[in-house]
């Protein structure tokens, strides 16, 4: 029987790499994303490269009705999904609290909480109702500690992680496995964004680091969806071999 992963926010990094993971596997593919050109040009990738069958749901994860909308959209069969990824999330700025920017909190609550919360409401009772089912969330090693100047970042990443347990919980009954990966230094779009599109500043980050790839993260996600039925890998935390924590960090000499 075929098999169809969803993964939201996969126009680029950790969301493109896990999608072509699966489908290196041979599952079929749910992508969403709001860019709808990216998406597009994702699809056809996944498609050329793979031989799959791949649907592209252009939505932000934000908007309750849109996620609701495109979820109900999916044909009968494309509703039979064995792992959802809650990839969608982002860091945006980096001050601290009292200078904060308050559309900044609002984008990183908005996508990284709420976001999650409204595409696992809408997939998880197809999943009880299919009797199977793999949800993973995207979490940070941000979830586990906070840092300077993280606050708001650190905060949705840490609700991230007690909504993962949470779910575990309530799913339990159902025989629905979930899974919180949570990457330490990734080199992605990841500080681009958070740097409001300063690449010189992103770039800095990973100065002296081998940092994570997509494609480890995605392997990890794989690996752990791939286990039998009776094993869940319950918390994966994952950085460089250079990052300790995450502020402690060991870098090479240039």
């Amino acid at each position: 029987m075929e098999k169809i992963t969803l993964i939201t926010g996969a126009t680029a990094g950790f969301g493109e790499a896990i999608a072509h993971e699966f489908a290196a596997h041979k599952y079929n593919i749910i992508i969403t994303g709001r860019r709808a050109e990216r998406l597009e040009k994702v699809k056809g990738e996944l498609e050329k490269k793979h031989g799959v069958k791949v649907m592209a749901l252009n939505f932000d994860v934000r908007k309750l009705e849109d996620v609701k909308k495109n979820i109900a959209s999916l044909p009968a069969e494309w509703q039979n999904i064995d792992v959802l990824v809650n990839n969608a999330g982002l860091a945006s700025g980096l001050n601290n609290i009292q200078e904060g920017d308050t559309e900044d909190w609002e984008k990183m609550i908005d996508t990284n909480i709420k976001g999650l919360l409204y595409v696992t409401r809408t997939v998880a009772p197809l999943m009880i109702k299919n009797k199977k089912g793999h949800i993973f969330n995207i979490g940070s090693v941000a979830g586990k500690e906070v840092y300077a100047n993280g606050n708001v970042y650190c905060a949705t990443k840490h609700a991230v992680d007690a909504l993962t347990k949470a779910t575990r919980i309530d799913l339990l009954q159902h025989g629905i496995r979930v899974t919180g990966i949570c990457p330490g230094m990734a080199e992605t779009e990841f500080s681009i964004v958070r740097y409001h599109g300063d690449e010189a500043k992103a770039k800095n980050v990973y100065k002296g680091i081998d940092a994570l790839t997509a494609q480890d993260i995605a392997e990890v996600i794989y690996f752990a969806a791939s286990r039998p039925a009776h094993v869940n890998i319950s918390d994966v935390v994952i950085t460089p071999t250079q990052q300790a924590t995450a502020t402690y960090v060991v870098r090479r000499e240039a």
